[in-house]
């Protein structure tokens, strides 16, 4: 599904951050190794983080308040 909608490249780098996420201990492990550049964001996005895709889109998530071993993917966008 996701290849129809986004294409090859960015189908694969999906599946790579979504597998990252999976097999990380942490968000700020993600953080603190740059694992897919991911980056908490600022401002009215305070809580969220982001990973790099295909540029310029980036997969944004929040951690599951009820439990810190999960993230919820809010979307894909590009929001520069």
């Amino acid at each position: 599904m996701a290849q129809r909608k986004y294409g090859e490249r960015m189908a694969r780098l999906i599946h790579q951050r979504v597998d990252e996420l999976q097999s990380a201990d942490s968000i700020e492990m993600l953080v603190q190794y740059s694992i897919g550049r991911c980056h908490p964001l600022e401002g009215n996005r305070k809580g969220e983080y982001a990973m790099d895709l295909v540029h310029p889109y980036r997969l944004v998530f929040e951690q599951n308040k009820t439990d810190i071993q999960e993230v919820r993917i809010i979307k894909i966008e590009d929001y520069h």
